[in-house]
């Protein structure tokens, strides 16, 4: 048997697509530019959306903290016939909001005008019981809910009818 030609019997990529074996299929410069672009758009809308996703979903968390704390307080006040002076005393003293900041409690019983008290746009007090919030993300506040260090703050207001983002209220 004469073995001087023997048919190559694999199938090359390249043959199969009507090209010579010396001319490879590969994406050019512009296919990969497209595909880059392409990429990129969805990025640029997909990162914003999740971050809004994560921001939400923050906010939703401290407003379910704000609302237990809220039970825990009218609780104490049930079986001591008074609000507690800080959350230390219902054991919620170290309890922190999706920020890592300290939950805030004012007994507006024991502050001395309305200085300290959360405000509305009209100035007037929120709560006539007691103040529980949250700094949100800023981890900075004041008074006034209309203040820009306030608008993102996640407060109790109405005496415990209204939980949400101050700039909502």
């Amino acid at each position: 048997m004469d073995n001087r030609f023997i048919p190559d019997r694999r199938v090359l990529p390249s043959a199969i697509v009507g090209r010579s074996p010396g001319n490879q299929a590969a994406f050019s410069i512009i296919e990969l530019m497209v595909v880059i672009a392409i990429v990129g758009v969805l990025l640029g809308v997909a990162v914003p959306a999740y971050q809004e996703y994560i921001e939400k979903n923050k906010n939703y968390e401290t407003i379910a903290d704000l609302t237990a704390i809220a039970v825990e307080i009218e609780s104490y006040y049930i079986e001591n016939n008074r609000l507690p002076i800080s959350l230390t005393q219902i054991g919620r003293g170290s309890s922190l909001d999706q920020w890592g900041n300290p939950y805030e409690y004012l007994n507006i019983s024991t502050v001395k005008g309305k200085g300290k008290l959360r405000k509305d746009k009209n100035l007037v007090p929120i709560n006539t019981d007691f103040d529980l919030y949250s700094k949100g993300p800023d981890g900075r506040s004041v008074s006034p809910l209309t203040a820009k260090h306030s608008r993102d703050d996640i407060i109790r207001a109405n005496n415990g009818g209204f939980y949400g983002v101050a700039e909502d209220y």
